[in-house]
């Protein structure tokens, strides 16, 4: 059954509305579902849920489409639609903004929202097209600005940085997906108690893999300044990246700062190390790249350099047989796993790139849509098909081309599963690699929607492996223990450090026991 609807006039962010297609296809009986400002992009869409664009649309009206499997889960998915479109009268409404029941009239630009409220940053998270006037509004008005917003030219985010830089300004993105502001969490941020380090992130997902290994060894955070993923190219030149280094370095709170980024320009980061080593505050910059250390390696540096001791990162494995368990107990390697293809799926574009540093020594070329060479590089919005791709590959879900006008998979883990089914189908492919992101802004519980897909996977009568990199704090929303023990529950091998995961993955391709 499927049902369309456009509703005129009724305007919500993009998060909110990721949120609540998620939030809808997660409920019972529904297949798919797309709530989306209905832009031509968006509009395209509908083929893929087998839906016939309207014949007259706006960008001002917001889509519904539903595919659900009889008439009561689609009703009951367009009432939770309305509940959350339409809060109760008596949720909390931010002091002068207008109210559905009258008030003040709402703010019609960001700089007149920005006279009304006493704050330092602007969360944009509007389509990539429209980002940088709403920006510039922003940082014109005196605000830093946190720029979630992807599919932003870059000739204007070199304009934006410039900008502030002239103000005194920060511009965090764009693509940040992960800040935390004196203890406030922006955008996909895990719960983290306050401490030491500050961070400075060109990666989203790098940075929460560092936080949440600092908060598993007892060591909290400052603050966490994303930049953007592009913030140490040549282009961008690290603008963003040495503002934040100096507003960390002015802050009392801050003992030691943490530079993090995706690989970027040589030159850039040499800039930065100079830049670092002339702040006041002691600082390690280490931008992942050939011959750089892993993010779990920083993290441990970090904790040497503050005296706290580096624990046992946790892992969460499936019981062994209890052959395996003799041979483990007498320090003998376990029963080995066929060699074969290992085929990543992560949503963390930073987690992949990592576990391409990490596997690609042991199991060669490592193909990719963000490969470490060029040569290595492959392409397309529904990911590439085995036989497109022979080998082993690794997919980054998170990265433009799969994201526009769709939800990121790390706030909906649904958008996996095809390629997990897919990859699990395909008898060449013996280790599946994924992420499992936790925090506020991401899914509710991730676990309960990929676990029983993991299952019917290793089902399968080929030998195969799925391994699990879960990065979380243990006072994350999710529950991190819960969420570890579902996925493990399901056959899943499931570590904290994404470098351990990576290891693990590979060395089960290459044929080995992959160890305990």
């Amino acid at each position: 059954m499927r049902h369309l609807e456009l509703r005129s006039g009724l305007y919500r962010d993009s998060v909110a509305l990721m949120r609540i297609s998620a939030n809808l296809t997660g409920s019972p009986g529904v297949r798919r579902a797309l709530v989306a400002m209905a832009t031509r992009v968006n509009l395209d869409l509908l083929t893929d849920l087998g839906i016939d664009p309207p014949g007259h649309a706006h960008p001002d009206d917001l889509l519904v489409a539903v595919v659900a499997e009889d008439e009561p889960s689609l009703a009951r998915a367009l009432e939770l639609l309305d509940r959350q479109l339409h809060p109760p009268a008596g949720s909390p409404v931010h002091p002068g903004l207008s109210t559905r029941d009258g008030g003040v009239p709402a703010p019609r630009t960001t700089a007149s929202a920005a006279r009304r409220v006493d704050g330092g940053i602007a969360l944009i998270s509007t389509p990539g097209a429209h980002a940088f006037v709403e920006a510039m509004d922003a940082l014109d008005a005196g605000l830093s600005v946190m720029l979630f917003s992807d599919n932003v030219p870059l000739s204007q985010e070199v304009r934006l940085k410039e900008h502030a830089t002239g103000l005194g300004l920060l511009v965090m993105g764009p693509d940040c997906g992960t800040a935390v502001v004196a203890g406030v969490g922006l955008g996909f941020a895990n719960v983290v108690r306050p401490g030491p380090v500050g961070l400075v992130a060109a990666s989203g997902t790098g940075a929460q893999q560092v936080m949440a290994l600092l908060a598993a060894a007892g060591v909290g955070v400052s603050h966490c300044l994303g930049v953007g993923g592009r913030d140490l190219s040549e282009v961008v030149g690290g603008r963003s990246t040495h503002a934040a280094l100096d507003a960390l370095d002015a802050d009392p709170a801050t003992e030691l700062i943490v530079v993090l980024g995706k690989p970027g320009s040589a030159r850039v980061a040499d800039e930065l190390r100079s830049h670092a080593a002339r702040l006041a505050t002691p600082a390690v910059v280490a931008p992942l790249g050939d011959g750089s250390p892993d993010l779990t390696t920083v993290a441990e540096e970090v904790l040497t350099t503050l005296g706290a001791a580096v624990p046992a990162w946790p892992s969460w494995l499936p019981d062994p047989p209890p052959s395996a368990r003799v041979a483990a107990q007498a320090l003998v390697p376990t029963t080995t796993h066929p060699p074969g293809w290992l085929h990543g799926l992560y949503g963390g574009g930073t987690l992949c790139v990592e576990a391409q540093l990490v596997v690609s020594p042991i199991l060669g070329p490592v193909r990719s849509n963000t490969p470490l060479r060029p040569e290595w590089m492959i392409g397309g919005r529904a990911g590439p098909a085995v036989d497109e791709a022979p080998g082993h590959v690794l997919l980054d879900l998170g990265s433009d081309e799969y994201t526009v006008g769709r939800a990121h998979p790390v706030l909906d883990p649904a958008a996996r599963l095809p390629l997990l089914e897919r990859a699990a189908g395909d008898p060449r492919v013996r280790v599946v690699l994924l992420d499992v992101v936790l925090g506020h802004g991401t899914h509710d519980d991730p676990a309960s929607v990929i676990g029983p897909v993991i299952a019917a996977a290793l089902a399968r009568d080929e030998p195969l492996a799925v391994v699990v990199t879960l990065v979380g704090t243990a006072d994350d929303p999710q529950d991190l223990a819960r969420q570890a023990t579902l996925l493990r529950d399901a056959g899943a091998r499931v570590f904290l450090a994404n470098a351990q995961a990576a290891r693990h993955a590979a060395a089960l391709a290459s044929g080995g026991g992959g160890g305990r």
